[in-house]
């Protein structure tokens, strides 16, 4: 914890850091903004100035005010990102699952448009050098690349990022400013009458929102990277970035303000204001940019489904540590579902225009969520309910105005967004509510009244030994209490006699990085029960936390492991240690309702594509014992039979 800590102070590395982690995305927005606000216009002053004022105060207000000064304030013990914001506020209110799942399903379907849109707005400014080059097969190849690479690990080329961020962030400001110096006037359209003026009264106003809406893209990423960065780095090289790309804005409205009375036709703005010569050095740092948004949105994409499987929004899957960095995690099955849906994406649209009108419009319905649980969150911290109100409000109305702009692009290509976004949401719908309704139907028993039977049956030589220690993993939240189906394995289905049985539970707590445990030793040496409270954020590897549980154990002499074979305990050989995995398997679903019988099937056809929990734990499959129990739902009368004979 104590590097975590020292990570977050403010620091010129800490600065840097957060330049290649966090900005990719809002960073390369210049690339298709003012392409996008213009699109085939004609361009007018009004249109110019309006662009502009709507693209200085979203900034201002959603990336600056709503997320740098605001929502950074919801610091899970460090850790930032909507299902941590959602471990904060959870206990509000069961409700609160539902923007939660949508936010996260929607910033998922996100981490699959954003990396082709951004590498492709960036190779296709080639085009103007090079007329008749084939971006799609570049393309292809740079997201192949990044895909692949993601299972080494991205410690070493991540440290690269920082500098090349800062590359970025200074050609796009040098840029913008030799424009600006040409025709600083431009600056009056800060002014926000500009904005109001052109939202009122041009009439595809909605179409231009939409386009305003790209600049703020990436502020959700200002959040969810905030354990990586730090709140005090994210907010100080955010000054340094607001202003890079002001400038860059500000150069783009000049170079505008030059074209008046004329179309776009195809040229990009970004790449106008470039000189000739230096063209293919701007592409080449573009394209770097590009890679980098990429590689922090797949990095996001996998924090977040960790995330999710260990708040069980999310079925069990692999993750994996390709290196010591912290957060570093790869999850090979969301690596290749993205990599897939990235290909779908260039497949359908093609080109960075088609693809515009599937962007943004997941981010808008994310924004939309982390305002809902920020409100919460605010209340929850004794915020005057004035302020909470008023924070609603405002943004309520700025991102359902953002949301309206981004809805005629349903027709045009956000229909694959909208549809991504379902399924994802669907999937993590499914699996809470398939979970909830098989606990509902889990019997307990109190757990007392056995242990007579259980201590005798340890010492019982009659019966063959299963293993010299037995271990069950047990969902029972109540120490007093155990599944009916534990009982059921150790005493009658093919009684299992033990020298040491062990019940380990596991709870993920709504911090990110607890690791803790407690034991209750409820018959010494015979019976004893490990509980894990473990952080959302923790790796749940059962198998290494149990050996040191028993090794502290072992030393405080609260448990003894040497075999009880005389041959083997005359050599201090350990006893061997079996694990019993139980299967909650629903039977007879027919007797539920049509929607819960829906779950409830969609709920089974996701478990057999997830983990196993002997996979998922960790466990050494050669001494698992998997063992599948029918949960009974009784909604029938007894059956009434009749003997006649």
């Amino acid at each position: 914890m104590g590097t975590h800590k020292h990570v977050h102070k403010l620091s010129a590395a800490g600065l840097l850091i957060s330049l290649g982690i966090i900005y990719g995305d809002i960073g390369t927005s210049p690339l298709y903004v003012f392409k996008s606000i213009i699109g085939p216009r004609l361009i007018t002053p009004e249109l110019i100035l309006g662009g502009l004022s709507c693209v200085f105060w979203t900034l201002t207000l959603q990336t600056t005010i709503k997320y740098v000064i605001i929502t950074l304030q919801a610091d899970n013990k460090g850790e930032g990102g909507i299902f941590s914001l959602f471990s904060l506020v959870k206990n509000k209110g069961k409700w609160l699952i539902i923007p939660a799942a949508v936010g996260g399903a929607a910033l998922l379907a996100d981490g699959i448009i954003t990396p082709p849109f951004t590498v492709s707005a960036a190779i296709e400014g080639l085009a103007l050098r090079y007329p008749n080059i084939p971006t799609i097969p570049i393309v292809i190849i740079i997201l192949s690349v990044i895909f692949i690479v993601q299972q080494f690990g991205t410690s070493i080329i991540g440290k690269a990022f920082g500098p090349i961020m800062w590359i970025w962030f200074t050609m796009i400001a040098v840029l913008g400013l030799s424009y600006l110096t040409q025709f600083p006037g431009i600056l009056k359209s800060i002014n926000p009458y500009y904005a109001y003026h052109t939202l009122t009264t041009h009439p595809q106003a909605f179409l231009i929102i939409g386009g305003v809406f790209l600049c703020t893209t990436g502020a959700e990423a200002l959040y969810s990277d905030l354990g990586h960065c730090g709140r005090a780095n994210i907010r100080i090289s955010w000054i340094y970035v607001k202003t890079c790309l002001l400038l860059n804005y500000f150069g783009q409205g000049v170079w505008l303000w030059q074209q008046q009375g004329h179309y776009l036709e195809g040229r990009v703005p970004f790449y106008s204001i470039m000189p000739h010569w230096f063209l293919i050095y701007g592409i080449a740092v573009a394209t770097l940019a590009a890679i980098i948004a990429s590689q922090a949105l797949i990095s996001g994409s996998f924090t977040l489904i960790a995330e999710a499987v260990r708040l069980n929004l999310w079925p069990k899957v692999k993750i994996n540590f390709p290196s010591l960095q912290k957060g570093q995690i790869y999850v090979p099955s969301m690596n290749w579902i993205l990599w897939v849906g990235c290909m779908v994406v260039l497949f359908i649209f093609r080109d960075s225009d088609s693809m515009e009108h599937a962007y943004g419009l997941s981010i808008t319905i994310t924004m939309l969520m982390t305002t809902i649980l920020v409100a919460v969150f605010l209340r929850r911290k004794h915020y005057p309910l004035y302020l909470v109100v008023m924070f609603l409000i405002i943004y309520g109305i700025i991102e359902l105005t953002f949301l309206a702009g981004n809805l005629p692009r349903i027709l045009h290509g956000g229909w694959f967004t909208v549809i991504l976004g379902a399924i994802l949401f669907s999937v993590m719908w499914a699996w809470s509510n398939g979970r909830q309704i098989r606990n509902r139907y889990m019997k307990f028993v109190e757990i007392d009244k056995y242990f007579p039977v259980i201590s005798k049956l340890s010492k019982d030589t009659t019966v063959p030994k299963y293993a010299s220690h037995l271990v069950y993993l047990t969902s029972a939240n109540f120490k007093s209490e155990i599944e009916q189906s534990i009982i059921y394995s150790i005493i009658q289905k093919n009684p299992k006699r033990a020298d040491v049985y062990w019940l380990l539970h596991v709870d993920v707590t709504d911090e990110p990085y607890t690791m803790e445990y407690k034991v209750t030793s409820f018959i010494p040496k015979q019976l004893i029960r490990v509980d894990f409270k473990l952080g959302f954020k923790a790796d749940q590897r059962i198998n290494i936390l149990f050996r040191t549980v028993v090794e502290d154990l072992v030393k405080e002499s609260e448990v003894e492991i040497l075999s009880n074979y005389p041959s083997l305990r005359e050599f201090n050989i350990a006893g061997d240690f079996r694990f019993v995995v139980i299967e909650k398997v629903i039977t007879n679903s027919a007797s539920l309702g049509f929607i819960e019988r829906s779950i409830i099937i969609y709920h089974q056809m996701l478990k057999k594509l997830s983990l196993s929990d002997e996979k998922n734990f960790g466990l050494d499959l050669s001494s698992v014992a998997v063992e599948k129990v029918p949960l009974i739902i009784d909604h029938t009368k007894r059956i009434q039979l009749k003997r006649i004979g």
